[in-house]
């Protein structure tokens, strides 16, 4: 799925802390997801208006993202509020970041250009455990399909449940570049029940998925 087609999962709310950012791409764009001091994330296109530098190279600082080459910095509606060479300057409104719709639900950062689209709506009242973001060099299609193969079901285009026993995983799906895919997996639950081994149990059943995907691209190649 594209921005501008649904809510799309560009991370694990986990692995993005207060203050912190990290680049990702969807269906070959480039976004940046941060998150300010507040705990508030966001998701935007990932390039400074000035000269083009990636923002996720760049510092969180309060509310206020810094672009690492000149350190513009801008708000939380993505508009460009100080420039440091010239720090008296009344900042054009005309200087802004193209910035996504963003959410967080069931421990994933989900992000879109449409307004009015609703996310799935899942029983999370228990908790969620995060698992990890596994990164696949296949087509979303082909992650998908292996993991139907292991018992998984779509209860929509990008969110897949499977359940193992007692366990139940909840996986989102990303495209990312051609060819190439994410999975944000979480276990639904509190922490404190599904923490710890059973969480490394999952990470590592899910490396297995990703090996056996890998190396079936490794011998097609061979083949042809």
């Amino acid at each position: 799925m594209k921005l501008n087609e649904g809510w799309v999962p560009v991370a694990l709310s986990s692995s993005i802390e207060a203050g912190t950012s990290a680049g990702a791409v969807v269906e070959g764009s480039e976004i940046v997801v941060w998150r300010d001091n507040s705990g508030h994330a966001h998701v935007w296109e990932d390039r400074c208006p000035h000269r083009g530098m990636r923002l996720s190279f760049g510092f969180v600082r309060g509310d206020h993202i810094a672009c690492l080459y000149h350190g513009w910095q801008y708000d939380t509606a993505g508009q460009c509020r100080y420039i440091p060479a010239h720090p008296t300057l009344d900042v054009p409104e005309t200087i802004k970041v193209p910035i996504y719709r963003a959410r967080e639900q069931y421990g994933i950062i989900w992000a879109t250009m449409s307004a009015d689209v609703p996310l799935l709506e899942i029983d999370a009242t228990a908790g969620i455990t995060p698992v990890r973001s596994l990164y696949v060099d296949r087509p979303i299609e082909d992650v998908k399909a292996a993991l139907m193969a292991d018992g998984m079901t779509l209860v929509a285009d990008q969110v897949g449940r499977l359940i193992a026993g007692s366990d139940t995983l909840l996986l989102a799906f990303q495209a990312t570049a051609s060819g190439k895919s994410a999975v944000h997996i979480v276990l639904l639950g509190s922490p404190d029940v599904n923490g710890g081994a059973l969480q490394k149990h999952y990470a590592q059943w899910s490396e297995t998925i990703r090996t056996r995907l890998e190396e079936q691209t490794a011998r097609a190649v061979e083949i042809a």
